[in-house]
């Protein structure tokens, strides 16, 4: 059965209501305040005794369940140093786990007037979040701009959910088509069948890579989801010219993708959605693969395998399609999709070795908002670091402060690596500051409300 839309239909409302009684805990430096909203999510709020009137309302990433914990901050290290500095922090857990962004986004509202009815109203609230939280801080950013003064997305679903989740489409299927698997795709019955499914195609990829040709192949799914060759803090960054290396970096992430988000996470956001969200009917894989970041990576592992990479993409060009329920596309769209309208300033960073969000997520964000007209209210900042969300505490300050300025001088400053990076160390001197200057390649299949073309 899909979720009720909850964001345009009862925001309103649950913000009237009043929350469950609240724990509080009061040391000499925070006040520390536990409560439940009408929903059932709980929220939590830490407000310094030297605060300086700025609310940070904070959006936690994706969360599987079943444990649902409230979060007011993106980690542990950077918790105390926001404090310090004199921020109050808030957030909720939403009323339940997955893809939950009709939950997440009232009781984010909902949190927030918890708020400003317990400690009074702040001279300034700022929405931010990380991974998933990044898609509910965008949301907010967008449909409830009155509630905020600006936000900050963090290695953010910034392209919305109808373009993640064919994105995601397209990696499995090259695997499914060129590994020869018959496992299903969409339309998914229980979380049992998914992690079968993951567990089947899982299984035919760790076969694929003790031959060249598998590798070779298992390279053209990553360069399907733009998956970079240096994607965990873990790995050795390998050369530019690497393409071994460069594979067996991606086969990790490969897996991950399969384990994750490819199967399961799909099946819960397909019972939302009523159905399958995801097409690639009308594809071209010869134009994707043009188009991908590590195209190079995988002429040359076909080459280097005596495979023909010209016969492959034709075989996914033949190979039969899959169609997306109209509904469910339309559930995905109007709950997770985005305009690209931008009323305030919006700072959105990303770690450019992401496997799991890909730094292209960030084409898709800019040009959204640009055929929106908003792209003087958007900055864009990429952090040389491997993996998903690793950012350091001083790096997460530097963003913060720099849309901060940006809401105080009226105007954009210093959103270029240096001074990010000489905020950062100001910020936190003890943690890395590794802003650089970088431009992603195309969103492979970017989806927008801003362009009609991309509905169907």
């Amino acid at each position: 059965m899909r979720h009720g839309t909850r964001i345009a239909c009862t925001a309103a409302l649950l913000l009237t209501l009043t929350t469950a009684p609240a724990a509080t805990a009061t040391t000499d430096t925070t006040t520390h305040v536990d409560g439940q909203l009408p929903s059932s999510a709980t929220y939590m709020m830490d407000v310094p005794t030297n605060w300086n009137g700025t609310v940070l309302l904070f959006s936690h990433g994706y969360n599987a369940g079943p444990a649902n914990p409230a979060q007011d901050a993106p980690d542990a290290a950077t918790k105390p140093l926001l404090l310090q500095q004199g921020y109050a922090l808030i957030g909720s857990s939403y009323a339940s786990t997955g893809w939950a962004v009709t939950d997440a986004v009232p009781d984010q509202l909902a949190t927030l007037k918890a708020f400003t009815t317990r400690f009074g109203q702040a001279t300034r609230t700022l929405a931010w979040g990380r991974s998933y939280g990044g898609l509910v801080t965008t949301a907010i950013a967008e449909r409830h701009p009155d509630a905020i003064d600006g936000s900050l997305s963090m290695c953010g679903l910034v392209h919305g959910g109808v373009a993640n989740w064919n994105n995601t489409l397209d990696p499995v299927f090259a695997l499914r088509t060129l590994l020869g698997s018959g496992v299903p795709l969409v339309n998914l019955p229980s979380q049992q069948a998914a992690t079968d499914a993951a567990n089947t195609l899982t299984a035919k990829v760790d076969s694929a890579q003790s031959t060249a040709e598998g590798r070779a192949r298992i390279a053209l799914a990553a360069a399907l989801h733009n998956i970079p060759v240096w994607n965990a803090p873990t790995q050795t960054r390998p050369a530019a010219t690497d393409w071994d290396a460069q594979q067996a970096n991606q086969y990790d992430a490969v897996k991950g993708l399969l384990k994750i988000a490819a199967f399961n996470r799909r099946q819960e956001a397909e019972v939302r959605a009523g159905g399958n969200m995801s097409w690639n009917t009308g594809v071209d894989y010869r134009r994707l693969l043009a188009q991908s970041s590590v195209r190079q990576e995988v002429t040359e592992l076909y080459s280097k395998a005596g495979l023909s990479l010209t016969k492959d993409l034709a075989a996914l060009n033949r190979a039969p399609r899959i169609t997306a329920d109209p509904a469910a596309v339309a559930w995905t769209s109007t709950t997770s999709s985005f305009t690209g309208k931008l009323v305030k300033p919006q700072l959105s960073i990303h770690t450019i070795g992401d496997p799991l969000v890909p730094v292209q997520t960030e084409s898709a964000l800019r040009r959204a908002v640009t055929a929106a007209g908003s792209a003087p209210l958007l900055r864009q900042a990429y952090v040389d670091n491997a993996g998903h969300c690793t950012f350091s505490p001083a790096e997460q300050l530097a963003a913060l402060h720099t849309l901060e300025d940006r809401l105080t001088t009226g105007s954009w400053h210093g959103t270029d690596p240096a001074s990010l990076n000489a905020r950062a160390t100001a910020a936190d001197p003890t943690t890395p500051a590794r802003y650089v200057r970088y431009h992603p390649t195309p969103y492979l299949r970017p989806y927008d409300l801003a362009h009609p073309a991309d509905r169907r």
